[in-house]
């Protein structure tokens, strides 16, 4: 990571865990996504939280209860929140522009949903040429129609590992590896 990555934590929201949109291991997710946090903090690295607002659509409206991030986070006053108005968290936000004022090269992904923000997300990232590190047990999502979350994120954890990069590199490692790369 050196002193050019950044830690995303995309839409870890209220309103992306309710009893109607169960989250897998949302526990388990939380608590790597802390532990990250508290890594990248101690490392003078920027913890970036990306907040949803669906003002447009009525849903996840700032300053609602949807819209705010889970209690379980940690979120220190340094932490850095960027507000996105899409799946993409790049488009039409204060993201790239804040990267590049803090000279961000690399971006280690995590949050909420895997199939949506976090894979629209990654794939804006990737044509942006960042290098990239999913941490493949620290996003989350729920059950689809056709599929569980665990093979939601299984697939797109596969699928990430398998991408051909454009001139950033992509690789997918779980919280333990991350966080000896981290050392």
């Amino acid at each position: 990571m050196k002193d050019k990555g950044a830690l995303l934590i995309i839409d870890m929201q209220k309103g992306s865990f309710t009893p109607r949109t169960p989250r897998y291991d949302t526990k388990g997710v939380v608590e790597r996504i802390n532990a990250l946090a508290g890594i990248f903090r101690a490392s003078d690295c920027p913890v970036i939280f990306i907040q949803h607002d669906g003002t447009e659509l009525d849903e996840f409206i700032p300053n609602t209860i949807e819209w705010e991030l889970l209690d379980e986070l940690e979120v220190e006053p340094e932490d850095i929140v960027i507000t996105k108005y899409a799946n993409d968290a790049f488009y039409s936000s204060s993201l790239s522009s804040k990267l590049k004022e803090l000279q961000i090269e690399e971006l280690f992904v995590s949050g909420c949903a895997t199939d949506f923000c976090v894979e629209s997300t990654i794939q804006s990232a990737l044509s942006k040429n960042f290098d990239i590190t999913v941490v493949a047990d620290a996003h989350t999502t729920g059950d689809r129609p056709n599929l569980t979350a665990k093979q939601v994120i299984d697939h797109y954890n596969w699928v990430w590992q398998n991408m051909i990069p454009t001139k950033g590199k992509i690789k997918v490692l779980d919280y333990e590896k991350v966080k000896q790369l981290l050392k």
